[in-house]
């Protein structure tokens, strides 16, 4: 039995919005449930667990997670204001980092950089050009000074991908190659992977080391293995663990991935290291952890798989929709 520091590079309670679960008997709630099922969650409806602070910090402490990083967002359908981002971490210091967002279409978009970076000590910049309305892709000129400012105050800016969004062509990675030539001081955090465009997103990394990836929940996807084969080799820097909760069972995600084939040689990297030296955070103490085995009989837990809502059909055909 060994302990291991993780941290948790995308996370968010369901309390925080019925985005993310947490109103019961809602149409969002079983949106949520009904994404739980078609990620592999064994049980779909363990976010109902995090309908409180309390309940949301024994999950992390649960899963063996010492720092779970909670992910704002400013878009026109959802928002979380940076000020509630940085209250909920302050109460739990350590074990939850705040990382910010902005409206890049917002006219104080550059003074909510700072704001958040600054007065509220956000680690970072949460940016989802592709679920704009209208959408813009990452390499739009209109998003240049938020990355020219993350740059100069030196804190990571994460970019929201996914086969979610309305058209997948707002969320090719081709867009961060440029961004990343543009920038190459500014330290870029790929959540989702830019999953299913995993190949793509892999060559970028491989040109660019300042192209940061978190396939989180697409970890575990059809193609998803081809993340941990890249972090096996070049991108061991540049791969970082998360979760994607509350879309993914925390504790089963962190058992999954030690399930997997990720090298014990590059493990630490990917759990905590990378993560801790681009937020610039400390590695969470073993004390504020459980154990984590890696040589625990995974199979007796289940495999991994992929389902619809019972009836072969999303219920978002035919539906704009963005789950993060």
């Amino acid at each position: 039995m060994t302990s291991r520091p993780i941290i948790d590079m995308r996370s968010r309670p369901a309390f925080l919005h019925s985005f993310y679960g947490s109103t019961p008997g809602t149409e969002s709630y079983e949106t949520v449930r009904w994404l739980n099922v078609r990620t592999g969650s064994r049980d779909p409806e363990h976010f109902a667990r995090s309908h409180t602070l309390e309940g949301y910090v024994q999950e992390v402490r649960s899963a063996g997670i010492g720092t779970a990083v909670v992910v704002g967002r400013d878009t026109p359908g959802i928002r979380t204001p940076n000020d509630v981002i940085a209250d909920l971490v302050s109460q739990y210091p350590g074990m939850l980092v705040g990382v910010g967002a902005v409206d890049p279409q917002s006219p104080n978009a550059l003074g909510e950089v700072s704001r958040a970076v600054e007065q509220l000590g956000l680690k970072g910049i949460n940016l989802e050009p592709g679920f704009m309305r209208p959408a813009i892709k990452a390499d739009n000129r209109e998003l240049y000074p938020i990355y020219g400012a993350c740059q100069d105050l030196q804190v990571p800016v994460f970019i929201m991908s996914g086969p979610t969004a309305t058209n997948l062509d707002d969320v090719h990675p081709i867009a961060i190659d440029t961004v990343a030539q543009a920038f190459p001081r500014l330290t870029i955090v790929c959540h989702h992977g830019f999953y299913p465009f995993i190949t793509e997103i892999i060559a970028i990394a491989f040109k660019h080391p300042n192209v940061h990836v978190v396939s989180d929940m697409y970890t575990f996807a059809p193609g998803g293995s081809l993340y941990i084969e890249a972090a096996n080799g070049f991108m061991q820097d540049q791969f970082l663990f998360g979760t994607a909760y509350p879309f993914r069972d925390m504790g089963q995600s962190v058992e999954d991935f030690l399930a997997s084939p990720i090298s014990e040689k590059v493990l630490d990297k990917v759990l905590y290291q990378n993560a801790s030296r681009v937020l610039r955070v400390p590695v969470p103490q073993p004390s504020e952890m459980r154990r984590v085995d890696r040589t625990e009989d995974v199979a007796a837990r289940g495999r991994v798989t992929s389902h619809t809502n019972g009836h072969g059909v999303s219920p978002f055909v035919g539906v704009s929709f963005d789950f993060r």
